[in-house]
C-alpha cells in the first residue's frame, strides 16, 4: 500500500509503499476513503506524543470501507461504510463498562500506539466496541471531520459543559477544533463569541454560526471585552487552539460557576500553564478536559447534525492528495489554512 511514512521525530516525511497490514483478531482492514489532517499528527511527527513509535504512519480521523474482517468479529462486514472515534476503548475496563471508552485504560489510537490512515489501508482492533456506520447520505469526506476535532468539540461542549440554550460560550481559536465548536454551539441554541488573530477565520466563523466575533490583535483585553458584551462573563469558554494564552484567557472570561472546557493539546512550553487560581476559586469556576467521545454517542451526535442541518463540508477548507500530505503535515504549526484539510488517498 502507499502510505505517509517518517523514522524519526521532525525527519523526512516520505510516501512510500508498505506491506499491506494484517487484520487483528477482533479487527478489521479499512480502505480509507478519507482522512483528516489534524494538528494532532504534527504534534506525533515533532515528537510531543509519546504514544507514537518510530518509525511510523500518522493519521487518526478517517471513513471508508471494511474490507477485511477478523475471525473474532461478530457485527461487521466487507463493505460497511464507517467511521470511528479516534481513540478506541477495549471495551473490557472499568472506564468502557461505564461506558468511557474514550479514556479505556488500554485504549488504541490509529496514527499513535499504532499505524494510522495516512495510507491507503489502516487495521484496528476493537472493532465490535468502536466501528461506526455511516448514515445515509454522509459521504467519506464529511465523516473524516467528525473523527477527532468534531466530536472531541461535540463531548466537550455538550457532555462535559453541559451547554444550554442561551447561554453564553467564547471559543478561543478558529482552526478545526474551534470552527467545529462554533458549529455545534450554535446548533445548540447558544450565543457564540469567536476569538482569534485571523480575520480570515474570523469571517468563516461567522459564516458557520458565531454571534459576535473579537480579533485578539485588535482588542487590548479580551475577557474585558467579553464581560463587558455579556454582562459579566460567558457561561462556557473553550480553549480550541492549546497555549498558555488561550487557556489563561478562557478561564478569565467566565462569569461565576462558569466551566472552561480545555479541548486544545498543550505541549511542549504550553503543558503548564500558570493557571489563574484565584478567580478559580473565588467564582468556583470548573476546569474541564474532553478527550474524544465514545462510539455509542455518535447516533445522538447523527441526529443533531441532520436535525439543525449542520453543514459539515463548510468545515473543509482543503483537499490534498496523499502525495501533497506530507507537506501539508510539516506546514501545521504555520496555521495558514482555513477550516479542515482532508486527504483522499
Amino acid at each position: 500500500m502507499k502510505a505517509i511514512y517518517f523514522e524519526q521525530y521532525q525527519g523526512p516525511i516520505q510516501m512510500v509503499t508498505l506491506p499491506d497490514p494484517i487484520v487483528p483478531n477482533d479487527g478489521v482492514v479499512i480502505r480509507v476513503k478519507a482522512t483528516g489532517l489534524c494538528r494532532s499528527d504534527w504534534h506525533g511527527w515533532m515528537g510531543h506524543d509519546s504514544d507514537v513509535q518510530l518509525p511510523h504512519v500518522p493519521g487518526h480521523e478517517f471513513a471508508g470501507t471494511v474490507v477485511e474482517v477478523g475471525k473474532e468479529v461478530r457485527n461487521w462486514s466487507i463493505g460497511d461504510e464507517v467511521t470511528l472515534p479516534f481513540c478506541m476503548g477495549c471495551g473490557h475496563c472499568e472506564q468502557c463498562i461505564e461506558g468511557q471508552q474514550q479514556i479505556c485504560d488500554h485504549y488504541y489510537q490509529p496514527g499513535f500506539t499504532g499505524w494510522g490512515s495516512f495510507a491507503e489501508y489502516v487495521a484496528v482492533p476493537y472493532a465490535d466496541q468502536n466501528l461506526v456506520r455511516l448514515p445515509e447520505g454522509m459521504d467519506h469526506a464529511a465523516a473524516a471531520v467528525l473523527g477527532c476535532r468534531f466530536i472531541t468539540s461535540y463531548r466537550g461542549i455538550i457532555a462535559q459543559g453541559q451547554l444550554q440554550t442561551g447561554q453564553w460560550i467564547a471559543i478561543y481559536g478558529c482552526g478545526g477544533v474551534g470552527l467545529s465548536a462554533v458549529l455545534i454551539a450554535a446548533a445548540a441554541g447558544a450565543q457564540v463569541i469567536a476569538v482569534d488573530i485571523d480575520e480570515d477565520k474570523l469571517t468563516l466563523a461567522r459564516q458557520l454560526g458565531a454571534h459576535y466575533t473579537f480579533n485578539a490583535r485588535k482588542v487590548a483585553s479580551i475577557p474585558d471585552a467579553i464581560k463587558t458584551l455579556t454582562s459579566g462573563g460567558v457561561h462556557c469558554s473553550v480553549d480550541a487552539l492549546g497555549s498558555s494564552d488561550t487557556c489563561i484567557q478562557s478561564i478569565l472570561s467566565l462569569r461565576k460557576r462558569g466551566k472552561h472546557i480545555q479541548i486544545g493539546l498543550m505541549t511542549g512550553q504550553h503543558s503548564k500553564p500558570a493557571i489563574p487560581m484565584g478567580p478559580v476559586i473565588a467564582n468556583e469556576l470548573e476546569i474541564i478536559g474532553s478527550h474524544g467521545m465514545q462510539a455509542h454517542r455518535y447516533p445522538e451526535l447523527f441526529r443533531l447534525i441532520k436535525a439543525q442541518k449542520i453543514p459539515l463540508h463548510q468545515l473543509i477548507g482543503n483537499t490534498v492528495s496523499l502525495s501533497e500530505a506530507s507537506k501539508a503535515l510539516q506546514e501545521m504549526d504555520q496555521f495558514r489554512q482555513n477550516g479542515v484539510t482532508v486527504i483522499v488517498p
